[in-house]
């Protein structure tokens, strides 16, 4: 199995100051895969520690942060020859042993020559707030869930995605009724890479399903078992009222969609765990779309995305024949499916999600990137739905030097709009 992020530790290993990696990610998006699959292709020797329920190791720590000492046992726990110039050091589930990762700081300031990486999930390392972190000693890396193009290669599509990351547009429109079966059913499997593998072997959507069921259980038990006892119950509402606010035709969120009388106050810090366990994702309001972005961010008014669009059709319990061949009742929530789309595309590329409106206006753009010294509008439409009144309001209004709708239409270049098949939407920017 592909994944982009391989580039970026490649970059990582070269960088001339290069610091221990801390890989981190929501559970389950593949980071102990990502980090030992690297170690087998750019490095002769890969030293693997797990630090889930290891004693011998968590002792180690105990006694200190002298780095020989910790290398001497590491080697004699992998069973492998450390030596820095051919050797990956691979510590998984570093948050189970809080002063490993403090350890990392150490590393980089005495032994700057190992290549280390850490890989942790976003939950663990979250609830670890109060250890030392070792911030400005490491670099980090995000993993998030397979890209449609990465989906592609998987289901060894290979050649579709060679029109798409090559950008050729017009043998992509040839092939777009393909495309856009696939992408049909990427919104049904989503990016999680055991469901993906499992999908590929198999051909089996119910099976998908029950994967995707297991896994939003296994979500629902950490809320229960690692959250803060007096907001656990929270964390679980607002999660699960996520395809409900995402059904919405106006999707900003509020918050007595969650219960009747619900206050901000009563929740926010409900939502922020979410965000820093990595399950959801915020989309601001800006107020006007000027540079810099974060400049204009209104705080209060937000939209919640999940991490996994397969996980939310779940959630949704959204068959499969709805999602691909289309129904009427699936009308409303297609809309909330192809946003949920696009925001994991965008955040996979690393780009900040905002979005625009008025107060005393029902026209919204879905996404607003800043990209250099530009401010990209994006409007997003489910079919091959070509009106785009509220974009078109915005460049009349801003001027933007480029205006983007995403659609299941071909590429096409307007004299004031570039529409960008969905299905191309993700490797647009790069």
């Amino acid at each position: 199995m592909y994944r982009n992020s391989i580039n970026d530790l490649i970059k990582w290993k070269n960088k001339k100051n290069r610091k221990p990696l801390l890989l981190t990610g929501a559970r389950q998006v593949g980071k102990t895969w990502l980090a030992t699959e690297f170690g087998r292709l750019y490095f002769e020797k890969t030293a693997y520690i797990n630090m889930d329920n290891n004693k011998t190791i968590q002792d180690v720590f105990e006694q200190g942060y002298n780095i020989d000492h910790i290398i001497s046992a590491f080697k004699i726990e992998s069973g492998i020859n450390i030596t820095p110039d051919d050797t990956l050091i691979i510590i998984d589930e570093i948050q189970e042993v809080p002063k490993a990762l403090t350890s990392l700081k150490y590393f980089c300031e005495q032994a700057p020559e190992y290549s280390i990486i850490a890989t942790g999930s976003m939950l663990g390392i979250a609830l670890h707030e109060g250890t030392s972190f070792p911030v400005g000693k490491i670099n980090t890396l995000t993993l998030y869930p397979l890209t449609f193009y990465e989906y592609l290669l998987a289901r060894g599509k290979e050649e579709l995605a060679e029109l798409i990351i090559r950008k050729n547009y017009e043998l992509a429109n040839t092939f777009s009724s393909e495309l856009t079966i696939l992408l049909k059913e990427y919104y049904y499997v989503g990016g999680m890479p055991e469901i993906v593998q499992t999908f590929v072997e198999n051909m089996d959507y119910n099976e998908v399903r029950e994967l995707q069921n297991e896994l939003l259980s296994f979500y629902s038990n950490d809320f229960s078992k690692h959250a803060p006892a007096n907001i656990a119950e929270r964390i679980q509402m607002v999660w699960s009222a996520l395809p409900k606010q995402l059904s919405k035709e106006n999707k900003k969120f509020i918050y007595s969609l969650i219960r009747e009388g619900a206050r901000a106050k009563n929740y926010e810090v409900a939502i922020q765990w979410l965000i820093d366990i990595g399950l959801v994702r915020k989309c601001y309001r800006i107020s006007k779309p000027f540079i810099p972005l974060k400049s204009y961010i209104e705080l209060e008014n937000f939209k919640l995305y999940m991490f996994d669009i397969g996980l939310l059709s779940a959630m949704a319990e959204l068959d499969v024949h709805t999602i691909i061949e289309g129904n009427r009742i699936f009308v409303d929530f297609k809309g909330a499916l192809t946003e949920q789309y696009v925001a994991g595309e965008l955040a996979a590329k690393g780009l900040p999600l905002c979005y625009y409106s008025t107060p005393n206006s029902s026209g919204e753009i879905d996404f607003v990137l800043q990209k250099n010294s530009s401010i990209i509008p994006i409007e997003v439409k489910a079919e091959e739905n070509l009106k785009a009144k509220s974009l078109r309001a915005f460049r009349d209004k801003y001027t933007p030097e480029l205006s983007i709708r995403t659609s299941l239409s071909n590429y096409k270049e307007q004299d004031w709009m570039i529409n960008v098949p969905l299905y191309m939407i993700g490797e647009y920017f790069i």
